[in-house]
């Protein structure tokens, strides 16, 4: 038996004109928005999480009187912490994730491994002014960290606000490994040791600017010769890697104050950024 089928919409009549007029079929039923699944992208995150166990190794050989190990394993962290960023952006695969994740590493590979190898290595000879000293760099590797997240929209990209965190580890890490190099006994450099903490730590937070090499152009043309600086530049750190590294390292730690004192005497502003830790809602933050 077959069933009836519905009867056609009735027919309308135009109030205007008196004709009758179809009415119109009623519009199909929508269909609700695709499910968008959440998840992270893979290959950046990796590349933080490489650089986040860089960290850990090096508070792990720390523990076990390897500070020859623990300060390869922060540099290392330098160099993953450098790419993850460049591949992100590379392979379009930056989100909110990575970026927190990102912040959290460094805490742990640039803030809280070189204090703990530090205090391992000759601070803990100090007693409570070992700890303080390592404390104090923790601490303003934290506050440079999270000022870093807060100000990035109003920062001149061409400078660093305070001594970048990687380069502050470097320097440490540096000094350990160029005193391990040589034969160095620990309590002999526990003083140095302490001032070196101090000036990583309050540098960070400082407001002294630092070039921070994102203004280069790697895509474009260089002459021959720049090619031929770099391979004299790797033969060169190949003669003593602790020693050439170290100076390097030394050498951007104290730069910022020499562009500070140079853009104080020319009467140029000195502050790349507004010290303010607020949302950067401002204009005109940069002079």
């Amino acid at each position: 038996m077959q069933a009836d089928a519905s009867p056609p919409p009735a027919p309308k009549s135009d109030p205007d004109s008196g004709a009758c007029v179809a009415a119109a079929p009623p519009p199909p039923p929508s269909l609700p928005p695709p499910r968008r699944i959440k998840g992270i992208y893979v290959l950046p995150n990796l590349i933080t999480l490489a650089g986040l166990f860089g960290g850990f190794y090096a508070v792990v050989m720390a523990m076990n009187g390897r500070f020859d190990l623990a300060t390869l394993g922060i540099f290392a962290a330098m160099v993953l912490d450098s790419l993850d960023g460049r591949v992100a952006r590379l392979t379009r695969t930056q989100s909110a994730f990575g970026e927190q994740m990102d912040s959290l590493a460094d805490m742990v590979s640039f803030g809280a491994a070189p204090a703990l190898v530090a205090y391992e290595w000759a601070l803990y000879d100090l007693g409570r002014w070992g700890w303080i000293a390592a404390f104090v760099y923790c601490a303003c590797a934290a506050l440079r960290l999270a000022r870093f997240n807060v100000n990035t929209a109003v920062v001149d990209r061409r400078y660093f606000q305070g001594l970048p965190s990687p380069a502050a580890a470097a320097l440490v890490a540096g000094f350990i490994w160029l005193a391990t190099e040589f034969e160095v006994s620990p309590p002999d450099l526990v003083w140095p040791m302490f001032a070196l903490m101090l000036y990583a730590g309050l540098t960070m937070v400082s407001n002294i600017p630092f070039y921070s090499f994102k203004d280069l152009n790697l895509k474009r043309s260089v002459p021959f010769v720049v090619i031929v600086l770099v391979a004299l530049g790797i033969a060169v750190i190949n003669i003593h890697p602790p020693l050439v590294l170290f100076g390097l390292i030394a050498g951007y730690a104290a730069s910022g104050y020499v562009v500070y004192g140079w853009r104080k005497l020319r009467g140029e502003p000195t502050s790349v950024v507004s010290t303010s830790t607020h949302d950067p809602d401002e204009k005109d933050l940069h002079r």
